[in-house]
């Protein structure tokens, strides 16, 4: 189910008006797409927010719009902390579309029990499914990671009808040894050196 936007127009602009908006609890907006006009809104704060927490990419837009979008963007501050814009692009229900989707690990790999180090290689994979089908999340189950060994595309669940135009051979995971820190031994070698040198 989409999440719902209740969205007013924009008629001022400027980053004074921006900041006033944004003590009100609105995140500027822009609506493009499917050959139509480029329409700027206002969207409440904390509707953003819960769509975020939610992983939510379709979005119904309500009051001064009425049509599905997709989140394409979300521009944040320096920190990282507070929204600054969103980009929404027209799309509908059964639309095929083109998403970048984070990819997270299940399970315990019995190779990190045999000492071994888990190494993710790949964060997050493009796929392509209907926009109302988009996961919110990659799941790739480790259970069966042995040391030494490591999982690929091909052995990644896609959700249905989903697909990606990743090799298959692709690597996403691996289970390897882990690596010695040689700094700190470095380190010492050249105190030691010093040391016979005084």
């Amino acid at each position: 189910m989409a999440e719902v936007f209740e969205v007013t127009r924009r008629d001022a602009f400027g980053s004074q008006h921006t900041r006033r908006m944004r003590r009100n609890g609105q995140i500027p907006a822009i609506l493009y797409g499917h050959g139509k006009e480029n329409i700027p809104l206002a969207v409440p704060l904390e509707q953003v927010q819960h769509a975020i927490r939610q992983s939510a990419r379709l979005i119904d837009l309500q009051g001064a719009v009425k049509e599905s979008a997709l989140i394409r963007e979300v521009q944040w501050d320096t920190f990282g902390n507070q929204v600054l814009h969103v980009d929404l692009t027209r799309v509908s229900a059964t639309e095929l579309v083109r998403v970048e989707v984070s990819l997270e690990t299940r399970g315990t790999a019995p190779g990190a029990t045999d000492g071994g180090v888990v190494k993710v290689l790949v964060h997050a994979i493009e796929i392509e499914c209907r926009a109302d089908s988009i996961p919110e999340k990659l799941e790739l189950n480790i259970n069966q990671l042995e040391l030494h060994q490591s999982l690929t595309v091909a052995d990644l669940l896609l959700p249905e009808g989903a697909k990606t135009s990743l090799d298959p051979d692709a690597l996403l995971v691996q289970c390897v040894e882990p690596t010695i820190e040689l700094e700190e031994e470095d380190g010492e070698q050249a105190v030691e050196g010093d040391e016979e040198g005084t």
